[in-house]
């Protein structure tokens, strides 16, 4: 074999090897950053980042003074964040030695949406008995910010103690829709455009309005209790089903909500023209 030819084989080696370690770098670095995402090592790197741009800025700018304080930060900043985050190290080595760290992402993902749907539906449940009105829109692909200015910014963890208690008649946040951006609730008593469909039932009152129009002209869901019948309703692309049992709802909310397939018996579906579906 002529020696070009041996030197290009090589070259085509060495690159497709450097490229498999460069993938193999930023594979293991996602992982990582997945691994310690909603822990308070995350403000750890923000900072780190912080610290390494201001050095890399005061050895360009000739700031000899500040370049070496940074870097006696970094010399020892390696023992603190030892120190300082031993049990986060100690449970990434546990979940390495079990083979789990590579797959904590995907386990992550699966066991937040789960707690997500179980706070909302019991949440739902407890309103539903009890016959408290409620009107809650989870935002998806448009963005939902005009709406969620018209109300109280909340920005807070989403759990079924803290939504049922927004909905309690009488109180300063009842009246008016709570906004779900992700797994946090971003805002409550916000105001929804009404549906002026003709074709909606007179008996509709007006959260369903509003949960059908901010469904014409959004690709949010939105899901309502009735405070004169407790019945569930769920509106999405400008339908709405009403009348929802609970276990039915919980796998309609999963589907819309983050597009996973659930066969859910449609027994009690209407559209906003009073139509029922499925005959």
């Amino acid at each position: 074999m002529p020696f070009a030819d041996q030197f290009t084989d090589l070259a085509v080696l060495d690159l497709v090897i450097n490229a498999v370690d460069i993938l193999l770098v930023w594979y293991v670095i996602y992982k990582l950053i997945t691994v310690i995402r909603g822990t308070k090592a995350v403000q750890l790197l923000k900072g780190i980042f912080v610290i390494v741009i201001v050095r890399g800025l005061s050895e360009l700018l000739g700031f000899n003074t500040l370049g070496w304080m940074m870097e006696q930060v970094m010399l020892w900043g390696v023992l603190a964040v030892i120190i300082i985050f031993q049990p986060e190290l100690r449970r990434a080595l546990e979940q390495l030695g079990r083979g789990k760290l590579f797959a904590r992402g995907n386990l992550q993902e699966n066991e937040e949406r789960d707690r997500l749907v179980e706070a909302v539906t019991k949440s739902v449940s407890y309103m539903a008995k009890r016959r408290i009105g409620a009107l809650i829109t989870f935002e998806k692909e448009t963005g939902m910010g005009d709406y969620i200015e018209t109300g109280i910014q909340m920005d807070s963890h989403l759990t079924s103690e803290l939504l049922i208690n927004l909905f309690i008649p009488n109180t300063p946040l009842h009246d008016g829709a709570v906004i779900i951006q992700k797994n946090r609730i971003a805002a409550a008593a916000c105001y929804l455009p009404l549906s002026e469909s003709p074709f909606i039932s007179k008996e509709l009152g007006t959260r369903h309005r509003a949960a059908l129009g901010v469904s014409e002209v959004t690709d949010s869901i939105t899901v309502v209790v009735s405070e004169e019948t407790g019945g569930v309703s769920f509106t999405a692309n400008g339908e709405l089903q009403r009348n929802l049992e609970l276990e039915e709802f919980s796998k309609l909310l999963r589907r819309e909500w983050f597009g996973e397939n659930e066969t859910s018996a449609a027994s009690t579906r209407w559209n906003w023209r009073g139509k029922k579906n499925n005959g």
